[in-house]
């Protein structure tokens, strides 16, 4: 059976409550192995920290998502820090980013918690996660500024940008992940990105509870034993079997987020 690590679930959502056993349970049954679940809150992080505390399967990041950074009071991002240095579970931060499509959160405030989730990765040395929509070239004049001629360590989540981008990502250090989006039968453009990628920088995730991928698309939630159909859409675009996909985005995965090997 393949390997396979979900580099990508928030496993604390309300959809996976009261589920998780049989959640993670088909999840092994499809190969996936290992998981990151990923925070958006103060509270959220602190919930899959608990998670990934009580599961060898799972490891946390915490971060505060740019879609709610106008929500955090007074503590909030002090709790990240938190986390970010006292929890063994924790292998990156985020995620964090920039979202230009909902403007839930005023710009200027979330480049100025992207900043300091860039700041906090770089102070523990753990990988960023970052959320981009609408917002590619935002997102990589931030990254330059920061990085000041230099790379990051992390990953652009998610991924759904053109080839430019994606090879603007790559320069600053980058990995690139594939959820759902890239199985959609009209993503043939996405498809062409993800076979450009080069393979020690390609990485797989489902997002769930969100992204489900064909056959399953708008069929929610989506969960971890999904993932197993983005990988063999991606295997299939980059003219290779799911064994050696599954192989080089395992690795990858192991390598990035410092994962230990199963």
């Amino acid at each position: 059976m393949v390997q396979l690590v979900d580099t990508h679930a928030h496993l604390d959502d309300e959809a996976f409550e009261g589920r998780l056993d049989a959640v993670m349970g088909r999840a092994a049954e499809a190969g996936v192995t290992q998981v990151v679940a990923v925070g958006t809150t103060a509270e959220s992080s602190d919930r899959v920290v608990k998670l990934a505390a009580g599961d060898s399967r799972l490891f946390a990041a915490v971060g505060i998502q740019p879609n709610y950074v106008a929500e955090a009071v007074a503590g909030h991002w002090e709790r990240i820090r938190e986390l970010a240095g006292s929890a063994n579970e924790v292998v990156a931060i985020g995620e964090t980013g920039i979202d230009h499509h909902w403007d839930f959160s005023p710009r200027e405030l979330q480049q100025t918690f992207f900043d300091q989730h860039l700041q906090l990765a770089a102070e523990r040395g753990l990988p960023v996660i970052i959320h981009m929509r609408n917002s590619g070239q935002a997102i990589v004049d931030q990254l330059r500024r920061f990085a000041a001629g230099g790379t990051v360590a992390g990953v652009m989540h998610s991924f759904t940008g053109d080839l430019r981008l994606m090879e603007q990502c790559l320069e600053l250090g980058l990995h690139i992940s594939f959820a759902g989006m890239v199985t959609f039968k009209k993503s043939h453009d996405l498809r062409d990105v993800a076979r450009q990628v080069p393979a020690d920088r390609l990485l797989v995730e489902t997002d769930a509870p969100y992204l489900s991928p064909e056959p399953f698309r708008g069929k929610r939630p989506n969960e971890p034993a999904r993932l197993v159909h983005t990988a063999e859409c991606l295997a299939g675009a980059r003219n290779m079997s799911l064994e050696e996909l599954a192989g080089l985005t395992t690795d990858n995965a192991r390598r990035l987020f410092r994962l230990p090997r199963r």
